[in-house]
């Protein structure tokens, strides 16, 4: 996308505007769960994957598809289950009708992928999706196939059901950017969902952005300046995760096993620049990092039996470090 504001400044206006212009979009399918609408859109334009969880019913998939509809974006789904095969996603090499291979592509091939019931699937088929959205590529047949661009996985996945499933491996994990937890709606919220959903009422979504704004908004959210002490913020609160190290604190020996890495520094610090960014502030401060911080960590700090015994959870340890 051609730049057509004059500065960074008037370019961060107008990606706050965008935000509200979104959010007031998505309000006329998905009622509530502010937070994680708010969410879903900052790891969006930080370029970053989220992994939603939350039991049935709680809107996870409807709220992807709405997203996808107001964003001028490609939407594939893809139901995850114990016989999917790497292939079934990534695609593969078929026989044309001159008898020529040629490569067929998968449900990968597209900007929004939604991966349904992730823990549904052997880890060989997690591992083809968790590459995918390193690399963002595909191998198939020795040949390299980019992925479009921009390129964005929500998985959901659901806590209370642990029979037939995979759990996703701590290093896989770690390439989600942001894990989010959906509660239940409150008593008027949900008052407000049966009302929309058992009536006749058809909402008219309007696209938001193209993915070329996209791409520029995700490339303006890295120019945004940071100060120094807003960085080492970021950094010693993925430090502090770490157990057994100078910066550690006492209740991360008492109960955490492994802490976050490196990964999780830069996602602290790029989340907090656009949560800055859609609050209408042109640098993030601690308030922003805070904001972001258990979304970006709760999935990157392993609890040992203690704090399990204890029902010490993730979110009580990140909340003592701040």
């Amino acid at each position: 996308m051609k730049n057509t504001y004059k500065t960074d400044v008037e370019a961060v206006d107008a990606l706050a505007k965008a935000y509200q212009v979104l959010k007031k979009e998505i309000g006329k399918v998905i009622v509530g769960q502010e937070d994680v609408v708010k969410s879903v859109i900052i790891s969006l334009f930080s370029n970053g994957h989220s992994l939603l969880v939350g039991v049935p019913g709680l809107a996870k998939t409807l709220l992807v598809s709405t997203i996808s509809k107001v964003l001028d974006l490609d939407f594939k789904r893809i139901q995850f289950t114990p016989d999917l095969m790497p292939s079934d996603i990534t695609g593969s090499e078929i026989l044309d009708e001159n008898r020529h291979f040629k490569f067929n592509h998968g449900p990968l091939f597209g900007n929004i992928v939604l991966a349904d019931e992730i823990n549904r699937t052997p880890p060989k088929t997690q591992a083809a999706l968790l590459e995918a959205m390193q690399e963002r590529s595909v191998t198939v047949g020795g040949v390299r196939h980019v992925l479009p661009s921009p390129f964005f996985v929500l998985a959901t996945q659901n806590p209370i059901e642990q029979e037939g499933t995979y759990p996703l491996p701590e290093a896989q994990l770690d390439r989600f950017m942001f894990n989010i937890f959906l509660d239940y709606p409150t008593y008027e919220e949900e008052i407000n969902v049966v009302k929309n959903t058992t009536s006749t009422k058809v909402s008219d979504l309007k696209q938001v952005l193209t993915g070329e704004q996209i791409l520029f908004f995700q490339d303006l959210i890295r120019k945004i300046p940071i100060a120094d002490n807003v960085l080492e913020y970021c950094v010693s609160l993925a430090t502090k995760t770490r157990p057994n190290t100078k910066m550690a604190t006492d209740e991360v020996n008492k109960y955490i096993s492994w802490g976050a890495g490196p990964r999780a520094s830069q996602y602290l610090v790029l989340g907090a620049k656009c949560h800055a960014a859609i609050s209408g502030k042109y640098s993030p401060d601690i308030d922003d990092v805070q904001a972001i911080a258990k979304n970006v960590l709760r999935h990157r700090i392993v609890r040992n039996y203690k704090a399990e015994a204890e029902g010490i959870t993730e979110e009580t340890i990140i909340e003592g470090l701040f």
